[in-house]
């Protein structure tokens, strides 16, 4: 069985058993879609709760693919195949596949055909009058010594849909390829098979004459999706693994949490540090930085997205470290002495992926706060020098990232200012609060 039969015919009917939610641990940390010549699996981040219906599935593998498109560069979907290999590009352009299969639905399951323009003598249609003038005989009126013509019939123009065209062969081509790697997302069958269909060299090229002659921006699209389709068979080498995804999806989940969280000029907040070097010329470092800071009721939070394992495993060592917490409180300091925030209404916080429907905590809200870290240097009376270890539903944030939404900013403020309710920090090591234990990092 071939690589896009095994692909097709294995996710058809049970999905479900293709699917995996990773761990985070070494060598269980890609997210995306790998398939070989004997399975194809999809591998969901951290803390992502699988729905039980197949079609919802489906929904959601698709969101994945748009997710990892936002939010990925080429450099992280570098793949360490293993440990002596380099790192591998996946570059497959999965977006132009799906965006064949779903013009090709857009217009009822048909391929995309040009419509050739032909003529007819006609009394009612859309005129041509220089054709009209040219071959049709009027009839002559004349009306108080003046002669006028009348035409009953004219030379109209009509549309005739022309599926012999080469642009019709490359679609069905493309169509038919695109529907071997990405069908089972969308239905349990397969179109027929193209037939014949000028070479990938030969249709590239026509593409991008169609592209140069083209202002419909459908129609565009779908031949720039060609195109990007044709150029990877072209360039690529094999055919024996197809993939699109990431080992890091850390990056993706700072990104998740500053696109929903975050204010887009963050930089100005704060510390920059520098080198000033005896050769060379003088260069300043980039700010130091966290990933997102949250300016809600005119309160400042400091999120730190950590993709770490302890909402999954409720393990003190899954924890963000000593370095971590330190950085956190630098942060808090600087606000509130170089940028005057009051620090009462100054918070801080780890921001970690967790499962909502099953979890070692017991939680079952989007966001809940499992603890607080603190550094044992400082008197721990401000409440950013109290890190609030927050987890959120891996999940729900992924379809929830868009437009700063006021609800979850609102629910992960409440979350964040549990600090404000649990009284003096503990003085020694493993005391206990009502609610958590303070691990000594």
């Amino acid at each position: 069985m071939d690589l896009d039969t095994a692909l097709h015919s294995a996710l058809v009917d049970d999905i479900k058993k293709h699917c995996w939610v990773n761990s985070n641990e070494d060598g269980d940390r890609f997210v995306g879609i790998k398939a070989d010549s004997d399975n194809a699996m999809v591998y969901f981040p951290i803390g992502y709760q699988l729905p039980d219906n197949d079609a919802e599935i489906r929904t959601d593998i698709k969101h994945l693919i748009q997710v990892l498109s936002e939010f990925t560069t080429k450099e992280d979907r570098l793949l360490a195949i293993n440990k002596f290999a380099a790192p591998q590009n996946v570059d497959f352009p999965i977006n132009a596949y799906k965006g064949v299969i779903e013009y090709y639905f857009s217009i009822g399951g048909n391929y995309y055909v040009e419509q050739d323009t032909t003529y007819r003598t006609s009394a009612v249609g859309k005129q041509d009058w220089q054709r009209t003038i040219r071959n049709q005989v009027p009839l002559v009126q004349q009306r108080r010594g003046v002669n006028s013509f009348i035409y009953t019939e004219f030379t109209v123009r009509a549309a005739t849909p022309n599926d012999t065209k080469q642009i019709t062969q490359i679609n069905r081509f493309c169509v038919y390829e695109a529907f071997k790697k990405l069908g089972w997302l969308y239905v349990p069958y397969m179109p027929e098979q193209p037939g014949p269909h000028p070479d990938v060299k030969t249709s590239i090229a026509i593409l991008n004459s169609k592209l140069g002659n083209t202002n419909d921006d459908k129609k565009r699209h779908l031949f720039q999706a060609m195109k990007d389709m044709l150029l990877y068979m072209d360039e690529k080498t094999s055919d024996k693994q197809f993939y699109f995804g990431t080992d890091d999806f850390d990056h993706v989940w700072e990104k998740l949490i500053d696109r929903a969280f975050g204010e887009k000029d963050k930089d100005k907040y704060f510390p920059r540090s520098r080198w000033f070097l005896d050769y060379g010329r003088y260069k300043e470092k980039r700010p130091l930085m966290p990933d997102t800071i949250m300016i809600y009721n005119n309160k400042y939070y400091i999120l730190d997205a950590k993709c770490y394992k302890y909402g999954r495993t409720g393990i003190p060592d899954h924890l963000p470290n000593g370095s971590s917490i330190n950085k956190q409180i630098t942060y808090g300091e600087y606000l509130e002495k170089y940028k005057g925030v009051n620090p009462g209404s100054l918070f801080n916080a780890f921001i970690m992926p967790y499962n909502k429907a099953k979890n070692f905590f017991g939680l079952t809200e989007t966001v809940g706060n499992i603890g607080e870290a603190v550094g044992d240097w400082r008197k721990n009376k401000k409440y950013y020098e109290r890190i609030q270890g927050i987890v959120m539903d891996t999940r729900y944030l992924m379809y929830h990232y868009a437009g700063n939404p006021l609800k979850e900013k609102a629910a992960l403020a409440k979350c964040i200012e549990a600090v404000t309710g649990r009284g003096p920090v503990p003085v020694a090591p493993g005391a206990t609060y009502a609610s958590h234990q303070l691990t000594n990092l």
